[in-house]
């Protein structure tokens, strides 16, 4: 139970149906009673959710709106801001969701009188970088800490999990390529986190009596990228060349997917893996929470019983 009493609490979670927020929801709604699920799309919801007995509300707001986010908001003791962009498109940009929206979120929030704020960023988020992606997440930490002062910022690191965009990926290529090109020499280093793990630690930042400014959470082992792959083959039986590409040659391979609908790789994916995603020493993380978190092997043990499950094996 949170701070305050025995009293169950409303929490609302923006981008509640995302692939951390429905663990965000489902970790809060198991702690402390009712959790609005909020999103463009709350029908989403009632799928993502269906086969839980959970105490939630599906309510629809937009995050450009005042008006909507006054009334998603009215009442909440809590809120949580995962909303992420990953790739920008001709109404949303990485300004407009990490600075603008999430300023707005946070301006609200105070203004209605939410006693805790928790806005989730990442792991290397720099208003100075270069890249449009990294420098977004580092201004909307800053606009979120103008906005509403007490709140407290979450960076987690790359995140794997079930229906992730990491680790089955590259499970997949693995399996069917005996060459595997990789980015620069493989030397960035990763620490991989549990989404699940990340979910779980959110929902105990609630129950301290006084949050720390930022948490960054990162999983138990840092790894190369090319030994992160090494590992990934080694579990699921498989020898494999990685060969080195140069970071200038994927930022142009990059810009020409980025004009399909769906592409594979885009250029801000390549600017992460241009800098170590590792979870700094000097500021609390799983261990302050008391989370012990998993390494990849869950991550890799749930894809294998998926793939079993998927081929009629299991």
């Amino acid at each position: 139970m949170v701070p305050g009493g025995d009293k169950p609490r409303t929490f609302a979670v923006f981008g509640g149906t995302g692939f951390l927020g429905r663990r965000v929801v489902r970790h809060l709604a198991a702690r402390n009673g009712t959790v609005r699920v909020i999103s463009r799309h709350p029908e989403r919801g009632a799928v993502v959710f269906r086969d839980e007995t959970l105490h939630l509300e599906f309510v629809a707001a937009d995050a450009n709106v005042d008006s909507s986010v006054r009334t998603a908001l009215a009442g909440a003791f809590g809120v949580v801001n995962a909303v992420s962009l990953y790739i920008e498109g001709r109404n949303q940009t990485f300004h407009s969701v990490h600075v603008d929206a999430a300023s707005r979120l946070a301006r609200i929030s105070r203004e209605c009188g939410v006693a805790r704020l928790m806005h989730v960023s990442g792991v290397g988020a720099d208003r100075r970088s270069p890249s449009r992606y990294i420098r977004s997440r580092g201004e909307g930490e800053d606009a979120v800490r103008g906005a509403f002062p007490g709140a407290t910022i979450v960076r987690p690191t790359v995140m794997f999990g079930a229906d992730d965009a990491f680790l089955t990926p590259l499970v997949g290529l693995l399996r069917r390529f005996p060459v595997l090109p990789i980015f620069g020499r493989g030397r960035t280093l990763l620490q991989p986190a549990h989404v699940e793990d990340v979910g779980e630690a959110i929902s105990l930042v609630f129950e301290q009596p006084e949050a720390a400014e930022f948490y960054e959470f990162g999983g138990p082992r840092i790894l190369s990228y090319a030994d992160l792959l090494r590992r990934i083959g080694d579990y699921i039986g498989v020898r494999r060349v990685l060969l080195p590409i140069p970071f200038s040659v994927w930022r142009a391979l990059a810009f020409g997917m980025e004009m399909l609908p769906h592409p594979l790789l885009t250029r801000n994916q390549v600017e992460l893996m241009m800098i170590d995603n590792v979870a700094s020493a000097a500021l609390p993380g799983f261990k302050d929470l008391e989370v012990e978190p998993d390494g990849i092997e869950t991550g890799l043990a749930n894809i294998e019983e998926n793939n079993r499950r998927q081929s009629g094996r299991f």
